[in-house]
Parts: C-alpha cells; sequence; structure tokens
C-alpha cells in the first residue's frame, strides 16, 4: 500500500495513491457509518494507530477500486484525485530525523582517504528541511556553488523504537520512502585541512549546519509500507541530475545492515511513529567525483528507489 499525505490543507491530508496513479483521500472517502470515521487528520496519527489503523486503511482502499460506481461518486465529491495531485512529504512533520552517514560500501570507496567506521554513523537533520514531491529547492543565498545530492532510502517508523536489538528492529518499521539529503559542500575541505583532532571536530560541525538548510530534505512521493517489502536489500537505488544516472545501487551494499543501524541508533534515540531514519547514500555523490558535479538554478534532480517511486526536484535560484 502506497500512503501519501495530499498538499490540499493546511499540514496536509491522508490519502492512498491508486495503481492508476488517482489519489484517494482517506477521510473524505471513509463511510461515516463505520471504523473508517476514525480516521485521524495526519498521516502521522494514522501510522500511531498501528496495524489495526493500516488494516482499516488497506480494507477502505480495496473496497474503493472494487467498485467502479463508488469511484466515479468519489470522483464527483473530490475524494478521487486525478494522477498528478500536488503532494507534500509523506510525513511532513516528523518528531525526528536522523541521517546516516559513511554507509554504503561503494560511498567509501569514492571518497579516497575515508575510513570505514566501526559503526553506524550519523547526525540530526531539522525537520523545517524537509519538503515534499515537486517542490522546488531553493539554493541557499550564502552558499549556492557547491550544492550536492545523496539519494538514499528512508525509513518511517511506525511505533516506539528504543533500545531495541536488531531482532525487533523491524517490528518498528511502518514503510519506507526516498530521501534526497541535499548538502552545501562549501566547508568540506576544511574538514580535509584539519590537522588537530578538535579542528576537525569544528569543521565537521559546521559541515553537518550544511545539511540543514530549508528544503534540503525532500521525501516521497510514497510511504510504501513494510508489508510490501520483504527483502529491503533488493531495493534499487538510482539518482539522475538532468536525465544523467549519477547513481546507482541495491541497498544490499549498506555496510551494516537495516536491524543493525536501527538497533543502534535506538540506543539514544527514542523514535515514534512518523519519525524518519535516512539511511546513507552509495557511490556518486557530486563531490566525488572528476570533476565534481554540483546542482545550479534550473537543474532537475530525481532520485528513484524499485518499487516505491521518483521523488523529483528542482533546484532555483537563492532567495
Amino acid at each position: 500500500m502506497k500512503l501519501v499525505t495530499i498538499d490540499s490543507v493546511r499540514g496536509g491530508e491522508p490519502g492512498a495513491l491508486l495503481p492508476s496513479g488517482e489519489v484517494l483521500a482517506l477521510r473524505r472517502a471513509a463511510q461515516a457509518d463505520s471504523l473508517e470515521a476514525w480516521l485521524p487528520e495526519s498521516l502521522r496519527e494514522l501510522l500511531a494507530g498501528g496495524p489495526a489503523a493500516l488494516a482499516l486503511v488497506r480494507g477502505l482502499v480495496d473496497r474503493v477500486q472494487a467498485d467502479p460506481g463508488l469511484q466515479d461518486r468519489l470522483r464527483q465529491r473530490g475524494a478521487l484525485m486525478p494522477p498528478g495531485t500536488r503532494l507534500l512529504a509523506p510525513v511532513p512533520n516528523p518528531g525526528l530525523v536522523v541521517a546516516a552517514g559513511l554507509a554504503y560500501k561503494s560511498h567509501l570507496a569514492e571518497m579516497a582517504g575515508t575510513p570505514a567506521p566501526r559503526q553506524p554513523t550519523g547526525f540530526l537533520k531539522v525537520a523545517t528541511s524537509i519538503v515534499g514531491p515537486e517542490h522546488a529547492v531553493a539554493l541557499p543565498a550564502d552558499a549556492p556553488a557547491h550544492v550536492d545530492y545523496e539519494g538514499e532510502l528512508a525509513v518511517v517508523f511506525g511505533r516506539r523504537c528504543h533500545r531495541v536489538n536488531a531482532d525487533q528492529a523491524m517490528a518498528c518499521v511502518a514503510g519506507y520512502t526516498v530521501a534526497n539529503d541535499i548538502s552545501a559542500r562549501d566547508w568540506v575541505r576544511d574538514v580535509w585541512g584539519a590537522t588537530q583532532p578538535w579542528e576537525a571536530r569544528q569543521t565537521w560541525e559546521v559541515n553537518i549546519m550544511g545539511k540543514q538548510f530549508e528544503g534540503f530534505t525532500p521525501l516521497g512521493p510514497v510511504l510504501l509500507t513494510a508489508d510490501e517489502v520483504p527483502d529491503v536489500g533488493r531495493l534499487h537505488i538510482t539518482t539522475h541530475l538532468n536525465s544523467a544516472l549519477m547513481q546507482s545501487s541495491p541497498v544490499s551494499d549498506l555496510i551494516f545492515s537495516l536491524p543493525e543501524t536501527i538497533a543502534h541508533f535506538s540506543r539514544w534515540y527514542c523514535f515514534n511513529a512518523g519519525d524518519v531514519l535516512l539511511t546513507g547514500t552509495p557511490a556518486g555523490v557530486g563531490a566525488g567525483r572528476k570533476p565534481p558535479v554540483f546542482m545550479k538554478a534550473g537543474d532537475v534532480i530525481e532520485v528513484a528507489i524499485s518499487g516505491i517511486g521518483t521523488l523529483r526536484n528542482t533546484l532555483v535560484a537563492a532567495r
């Protein structure tokens, strides 16, 4: 099942993407005299309802797909919207966004001199950096020249996840979406030029700040529920910049498995329903190329993951 947040009201409303490409507004399509009337106003709240809530949505989606007459009535009511309906990020307002770094074997290989980590590494991203598919991303006025892409698989949690082990980790996952960890690389050279431990720490901190600009975490277009993904490692990530292939990798190239990564971060962070974990990027980033390739105004960046969909955004001039 592919869940979405429709950009129709302030904060969006929960929906489902049908195989036809049409978008079903769940609350508008719900039967008033049934449990469907419970459906909440946001996808984050829906996920907090757990498996029972997802089963309720699946029943609604199946009922609509099986009844062409109902589909016509829902179209007339504005509850079944056409393909191309504008979407927000699947969860526009997560309480926590953690991003794994140095996660793919191929990415370490292209970044010469980067040692393999002994355990998963990561950093926080601010929720204000999140935008949805097809939304414009403005180059930051103070750092427009070295803006890079990082296509990633993102995990969306469906329940509290704290101090779990690897065997328990996947039970906390509601589903998956596509992410782009956009990064202003202006400060990377300072990291590599550091000669003292404290200098390295300070320069790395500023480098991470270059990932926090508004619009620098596109997510979407859908949340594919975990039951549709029996083997995460078989998913494949591609990134295209102006139609040119830049990244292509199976998720199985991760240094640490997804359950290991989730368990590691859950030692410190308490993930809740709707929270997001970006799982890292494979080889092919702009900074790893010779010569480097950075994005500019007018560029179209597309990150696709097999079975989930394509996240497309356009870069616009600094404002």
